[in-house]
């Protein structure tokens, strides 16, 4: 008959380098840029952080100025241990809903990175419910938590880039300095030229032009 002692689960074992932070869970924060705009994808992120490769100055993409968000980005793809970027375009933003797009982008971002997470932190307060590994929703997690933070400012600089590129494509919008959000010089020109293929339809001001007849 064992005894309780030969039925106790074994201690874990350290690596041979002693570091018990090798042992801790592989925790992914994710985040997500461009749920409000009227135009443009929607990117979501997700990244691992690695402990023994700090970053300093991590916060909330929207705390930060632009140079230092572009100046933090190639710093979390070169330490991050994973990291998976996801553009959800305007097509399924329209036809899933914006909600149902972020919850599809968070699961797939978390789904893309390599090594997988032990867990993920979601920024807000609901999570997917198709995650591949356990999840908590962390309210304000992108000023709280260093990995969602990351995630933000990843999603944050690859849909700003998108937007930039995307004037060119679509000139008259100013797409490079709104970023598609529905500022007034947005709506004006959005009035003035009628939607492009950018612009989702399934949101309000877009779809009141698109009923009046004011095609790209």
């Amino acid at each position: 008959m064992k005894s309780s002692y030969d039925s106790a689960p074994a201690s874990p074992r350290l690596p041979p380098n002693g570091d018990e932070s090798a042992l801790a869970p592989l925790v992914a924060g994710v985040d997500e840029a461009g749920r409000g705009p009227l135009a443009g994808p929607l990117v979501v992120a997700a990244v691992i952080l690695d402990r023994q490769r700090p970053i300093d100055g991590l916060n909330d993409s929207k705390k930060l100025s632009h140079a230092r968000r572009e100046s933090l980005y190639p710093l979390i793809v070169e330490r991050a241990l994973a990291h998976c970027v996801v553009v959800i375009e305007v097509e399924e933003i329209d036809r899933l809903n914006i909600f149902q797009a972020t919850m599809a982008g968070m699961s797939r971002a978390v789904r893309g990175l390599s090594p997988l997470a032990n867990e993920a932190w979601i920024d807000g307060n609901r999570l997917p419910k198709d995650l591949p590994c356990p999840g908590r929703a962390i309210v304000g997690g992108d000023a709280l938590e260093p990995a969602i933070s990351a995630a933000s400012i990843l999603a944050k600089v690859s849909r700003d880039r998108l937007m930039i590129a995307m004037e060119t494509q679509h000139p008259g919008y100013g797409f490079a300095t709104h970023k598609g959000y529905g500022t007034p010089a947005h709506l004006a020109a959005l009035e003035r030229l009628g939607p492009c293929v950018e612009h989702r339809r399934s949101f309000a001001p877009v779809k009141l032009l698109l009923d009046q007849g004011k095609l790209f």
